[in-house]
């Protein structure tokens, strides 16, 4: 495996793998890696010649209040996971190797896509990872790149990204990987005290409540959304952040849930900002 930290040095790898016409996975990460990032890999490297995967705590999808100094980095630990899951490449770069001295261009998605969720609370934060996804995709070039349904909301604003700038790479979003008990794997778990971990645990459950509920028939959105910011706000750990039931695809908002929908929420435990999602088929009758 190659660990690579410029972008001359990730151009000269790539352009005769390019030449050889070899497909090219890329697993865009921040690092602190766990089973969900490998996930990603595993999935990567059936489809492709080549995987490639970035470690780059982007710091334009951090608001000045959230935790970009505190975000877990062990970039060695990430290397030698990295390399036992398949990787062949590991681009780590500088914030400059990213953002050069003088960088004034964003990329952002206005539409249904960034209304709400995780945008309502974290103002620029989709603008941040548009961006350096872009960025990314413009760098490696890859036939694939792969992204954890974990962050859906993300999932779909990259989606929308590429589709409107006719980017080349096909976008390819990969199940959430849980911890036996349901706990959605989550760099930002590491910030949770054996107390507030137990307690997190409400939202995979108000998520599987939700799902009972509408498979029983219940498909009015704004029942099915107080549900689990009921079942949420009774944990007294937890301080719900949004609860959400949205279309799947477009992240549109219907007051009756058809097809698939997207029922995700975020919630404080202590210092750890989690969030988590399912999504329900909902069929005609």
């Amino acid at each position: 495996m190659k660990v690579v930290k410029t972008v001359p040095e990730l151009n000269r790898l790539l352009a005769p793998l390019r030449a050889d016409d070899k497909s090219i996975g890329l697993v865009p990460t921040m690092g602190s890696l766990h089973e969900g990032h490998l996930s990603l890999v595993a999935a990567a490297r059936a489809d492709n010649d080549i995987v490639v995967m970035s470690v780059f705590v982007n710091p334009t999808q951090f608001a000045p209040d959230e935790d970009f100094e505190a975000y877990p980095r062990d970039l060695e630990q990430d290397i030698q996971l990295a390399a036992e899951a398949g990787v062949d490449v590991i681009f780590a770069p500088l914030t400059d190797e990213v953002y050069p001295p003088g960088f004034s261009t964003f990329i952002e998605v206005a539409g249904a896509e960034t209304a709400g969720l995780c945008a309502a609370s974290r103002p620029g934060h989709f603008r941040g990872v548009t961006t350096v996804v872009a960025i990314l995709l413009d760098l490696v070039r890859p036939t694939r790149a792969y992204f954890g349904q974990k962050d859906a909301q993300q999932l779909a604003v990259i989606r929308r990204m590429a589709i409107d700038l006719a980017l080349p790479a096909e976008i390819v979003g990969c199940p959430i990987v849980r911890d036996p008990d349901g706990l959605a794997l989550s760099s930002r778990n590491a910030y949770l005290s054996a107390t507030e971990r137990a307690a997190a645990l409400v939202l995979y459950r108000s998520l599987q409540a939700a799902r009972e509920a509408i498979e029983s028939g219940q498909h009015s959105r704004d029942k099915i959304i107080a549900l689990v910011e009921r079942l949420i706000a009774a944990e007294p750990l937890a301080e719900v952040q949004y609860v959400e039931a949205r279309d799947a695809a477009g992240l549109v908002a219907p007051p009756t849930l058809t097809g698939e929908t997207l029922i995700a929420a975020a919630a404080r435990f202590g210092t750890a900002r989690l969030i988590d999602n399912i999504i329900v088929e909902i069929k005609e009758t």
